[in-house]
């Protein structure tokens, strides 16, 4: 053992173990990716392929930013694109030009939106209220959630898309210059919440240990709670979002993007094991693995082949997260 802690204190090894515990290593590995492939990739730093990466990047990092509060609590919610489902059908529904509740209607569109985002405080609160109240785990809630939340959505809409929706929704999504703002608002929000309000603290306190965040006066549950609500609500924005993008609501808009959502946020570096989590580091991440897929697309991989890659890459994060928290924990 006096060996061991003789090597962690080498000024070289220590440097190295910095680095891997700063917010640097994916900005840079993300550095080192665009620089190394752009030569081979075809289009890859061209300007419209770039406004394309800034297009894909909006809705994830949203929806990211949301599994990010749940994974700093200690949680995981893996019914985060089956709110995106569900959203999309509800939104299509209040607002389609052919039989919506508001069709014509000037209200048609911000009413669609409030009722998107009402989907998805409901679903983040029924998850809430099983895994704090019912002491049931979040892994099996949000799992469960998942299948009823997308099969509910499919029974809604007899797995037709909605098509027809308002050119001003529409705009949300084909329109850079209205879905990125959107995006950053959420993270800048967000980002204050952790940073500057007692709720981060929090947060914080309840992911690192829940027992001692009670005994010191924390509202856990309550906490905990709002994490799946800011989850559920985050992840029906990036819907707008997707929806807008695609001009449809679709009962299986996002059904591909699990694997994205969680990798970006563990890729970012936000702890699998709770309490430590930012999100300029969910941006990192976000903007990596979408540099990743669209290099890997313009190379000619397939599906599957980008999936391994994007599956391989993930789990040397979750290895480095289990490094950091268990091997170099200070």
């Amino acid at each position: 053992m006096t060996a061991i802690a003789s090597n962690l204190r080498h000024p070289a090894l220590s440097r190295s173990i910095a680095f891997l515990r700063s917010g640097f290593l994916v900005p840079v590995s993300c550095a080192v990716l665009l620089a190394a492939l752009a030569p081979f990739a075809p289009g890859l730093a061209t300007a419209d392929n770039l406004a394309d990466l800034l297009g894909n990047l909006a809705p994830l990092l949203v929806v990211a930013v949301g599994q990010t509060l749940v994974l700093m609590s200690g949680g995981i919610d893996l019914s985060a694109t089956s709110t995106i489902a569900l959203s999309s059908v509800v939104g299509a529904f209040v607002m389609n030009g052919e039989d919506g509740w508001l069709k014509g209607s000037p209200a048609a569109v911000p009413v669609a939106i409030v009722a998107m985002l009402l989907s998805g405080a409901v679903v983040g609160g029924f998850n809430g209220f099983a895994v704090t109240r019912l002491r049931m785990p979040a892994f099996m809630v949000t799992l469960t959630t998942m299948m009823f939340v997308s099969g509910l959505a499919i029974l809604l809409t007899h797995s037709q898309n909605i098509r027809g929706l308002p050119d001003a929704f529409v705009m949300l999504g084909s329109r850079l210059w209205l879905a990125l703002p959107l995006a950053a608002a959420v993270a800048g929000a967000t980002h204050l919440l952790l940073s500057r309000s007692v709720f981060g603290h929090w947060l914080r306190a309840v992911g690192l240990n829940a027992r001692t965040a009670r005994v010191s006066g924390v509202p856990a549950d309550a906490v905990v709670v709002g994490a799946y609500v800011a989850s559920g609500v985050l992840a029906a924005a990036a819907s707008v979002l997707y929806t807008a993008r695609l001009e449809t609501g679709s009962p299986v808009l996002g059904q591909r993007l699990m694997l994205d959502v969680i990798g970006a946020v563990v890729i970012g570096g936000t702890s699998l094991f709770g309490g430590k989590g930012r999100v300029s580091w969910t941006l990192s991440g976000v903007l990596f693995l979408v540099v990743l897929d669209n290099a890997l697309n313009l190379l000619g991989f397939s599906h599957f082949a980008i999936m391994m890659a994007k599956g391989g890459v993930i789990l040397a994060a979750t290895f480095l997260d289990t490094v950091r928290n268990r091997w170099l924990a200070p």
